[in-house]
């Protein structure tokens, strides 16, 4: 049972209490917490806001991922100033998703039934009639359901469902420029439209290479178990069936090779980036962001190729978009270094963000998609899109 919840700043600073039962637990709980956070470093961080639970069991944990995915879901992100923007909506969804301590409501698709999305409209009729709920009068239709995700009375002239694999791929590459880690942390994302309570089965040609998997509510675990195949009653719209992870894949779709050197208060820099593996669709919406270090105090660099911005906190950002085929885009400049500083003596870390649609880089394939009672014809569709994790180049 939970007991409270604590939504923290960046700075450690409480932003949103929640007492869950009828004993109070004191916010010094999360300044213990934070200096954990502050011990661990960014190993231990959150990228935005740090969510803190009292709980004993694993359920407790699972809960608190589905309220920072719900969140991020409801807010289009999830951060200290949209949190603070939105205290109403994220009370009134904590007030849903738990009673007592315990979980209740944790379906998104519900859950939107239940408390509107915060939009411009919304804003402006709470400021003009002072009414900032955004609670629906009328229960959602799943609560009368067998099915806690789905209602029963939905109806389509035209049946529908697509099936997006989603991927991103997470890549260290040293110095020397062998992969150090490779690995795809991927989703089946599943949009239905479909008429009365329908059972889908899908099957993978290979689910074999998937590791760390987890599944939505709605999937019978039996049937995966035992034949890796997913059965499942859908919920209505759009939702995340699935996710996994590919491990120790031997290859990235694109190189960057940094050459970096430095001498008499100067360094020279280049940066060249091309396609290292064909994966037979078009890479596009590639860039290329390094942090220049605290010594340099001014920077001249242009590419060949695209666009680059040395912003004023140092943060140097290449946009490469797509890589032509009569050139390998480059980057080149020079860094001034402090007076007294002859070498440059801490490198940076290269990010590279990229783009692939029509294909998933781990092999992961789609057998087939079937629906167990046919109301009338069944419209299927099936896409892939790969794009950039936390993909760095050391130099």
């Amino acid at each position: 049972m939970l007991q409270c919840i604590f939504i923290l700043s960046d700075s450690g600073q409480v932003m949103l209490e929640k007492q869950l039962i009828g004993h109070k637990v004191d916010r010094s709980i999360c300044a213990w917490f934070w200096d954990q956070v502050i011990s661990q470093g960014d190993s231990f961080k959150c990228d935005h806001v740090c969510v803190e639970i009292l709980a004993l069991y694993l359920l407790d944990f699972q809960f608190l991922c589905r309220v920072a995915d719900v969140l991020s879901d409801y807010l289009e992100g999830l951060n200290e100033d949209v949190i603070k923007d939105n205290f109403v909506i994220v009370y009134e969804l904590l007030d849903e998703m738990i009673d007592n301590g315990f979980p209740l409501t944790t379906e998104p698709n519900i859950l939107r039934e239940m408390i509107a999305p915060p939009n411009i409209v919304s804003k402006m009729l709470s400021v003009v009639t002072g009414n900032s709920s955004n609670v629906s009068d009328t229960l959602p239709g799943a609560t009368a359901s067998c099915v806690p995700w789905r209602t029963t009375d939905i109806k389509y002239a035209n049946n529908e469902v697509y099936v997006d694999l989603v991927e991103e791929m997470d890549a260290i590459i040293n110095r020397d420029g062998v992969l150090v880690k490779c690995e795809i942390y991927g989703e089946v994302q599943v949009n239905s439209h479909i008429t009365g309570v329908p059972e889908l089965t899908l099957s993978f040609a290979n689910p074999s290479i998937m590791d760390d998997v987890r599944f939505h509510p709605c999937v019978r675990f039996r049937p995966w178990e035992s034949h890796h195949i997913l059965s499942f009653v859908p919920p209505d719209g759009l939702f995340k069936l699935m996710s996994y992870r590919v491990k120790k894949l031997k290859s990235t779709p694109i190189y960057v090779k940094p050459q970096i050197t430095s001498d008499a208060g100067t360094c020279r820099i280049n940066v060249m980036v091309g396609i290292r593996n064909d994966p037979g669709k078009m890479i596009d919406s590639i860039t290329v962001q390094f942090q220049l270090p605290s010594c340099v105090l001014s920077a001249d660099v242009t590419a060949n190729h695209g666009a680059v911005t040395v912003f004023t906190n140092k943060m140097c950002n290449w946009s490469i978009d797509r890589i032509p085929k009569d050139r390998a885009p480059a980057l080149s400049g020079t860094l001034l270094l402090e007076t007294g500083l002859e070498r440059l003596h801490v490198f940076p870390t290269f990010r590279v963000g990229f783009r692939i649609q029509g294909v998933a880089l781990s092999g992961l394939q789609l057998d087939k998609l079937d629906l167990r009672v046919v109301p009338s014809r069944l419209y299927k569709g099936f896409r892939a899109l790969t794009r950039s994790g936390l993909y760095e180049v050391r130099s």
